[in-house]
């Protein structure tokens, strides 16, 4: 079998396992993305999320064959742009990070939604983000930090 080519966090990489394997337990296991979480393997949770050739999927439901020629970012590659430090300082303001388990889903699927909708109602974050459980915060905060990344971010999205 040939090997998966990708571009992972702006990097090519390649993988000769499987072609059914994970994409989750691919990034986490071979590549070591420990931003990438499993919470479910159902695609219910959200925690696994990443953006795939830029639109948000959770990891756990794509098989690893799926990604050839795609590219693949996880939070460790997004935290390096721009977009990410506007949304990180969002989330500090208004203190929506808990426990942790769920941001890097949440910050991808808030990224993903500003992409398409730089301006988005509350009633448009929400549902934005509702493929990403949070057992912590009780959403309000997160949904705010989202609404303040998009004033502080115009023109960035």
């Amino acid at each position: 079998m040939d090997a998966i080519k990708f571009t992972l966090n702006g990097n090519e990489v390649s993988y000769s396992g499987s072609g059914s394997d994970r994409l989750l337990e691919v990034l986490r296991d071979t590549y070591h993305t420990t931003s990438v979480k499993c919470g479910c393997k159902e695609g219910e949770c959200g925690a696994c999320a990443v953006l795939l050739d830029g639109t948000l999927v959770n990891s756990c439901c794509v098989a690893i064959g799926a990604v050839e020629g795609c590219s693949v970012v996880t939070l460790e590659g997004f935290r390096e742009t721009e977009r990410f430090a506007v949304l990180d300082r969002a989330f500090a303001e208004v203190s929506a990070v808990q426990c942790g388990f769920c941001i890097p889903g949440m910050v991808l699927a808030a990224a993903a939604l500003l992409s398409k909708n730089p301006h988005p109602t509350e009633e448009d974050v929400r549902e934005g983000l509702s493929g990403n459980l949070c057992r912590c915060t009780g959403y309000n905060a997160i949904v705010n930090a989202v609404q303040n990344a998009a004033k502080e971010g115009n023109g960035l999205w």
